[in-house]
């Protein structure tokens, strides 16, 4: 079970993760023409970021709130 602010918190660093890593690969598909090592390896820690927060929405959507419970007390 997990808080209302903990899911929100949750939410936003999923697209910051989504977000951020999606800007990264693309960073690094434009500085793979200049340097392409360095254009490799933000490809792949963008990838990896984008990865991740796209496998944190099946985590969101697995965890219930606190207040979501059938049982009126």
């Amino acid at each position: 079970m997990a808080t209302t602010l903990q899911l929100k918190r949750l939410q936003a660093l999923i697209w910051v993760l989504i977000y951020g890593g999606l800007l990264t690969l693309v960073v690094g598909l434009s500085l793979g023409r200049y340097d392409p090592s360095a254009g490799l390896a933000c490809v792949v820690v963008g990838g990896l970021l984008a990865v991740f927060g796209a496998l944190l929405i099946f985590l969101r959507a697995r965890l219930k709130n606190e207040g979501d419970s059938p049982i009126k007390k």
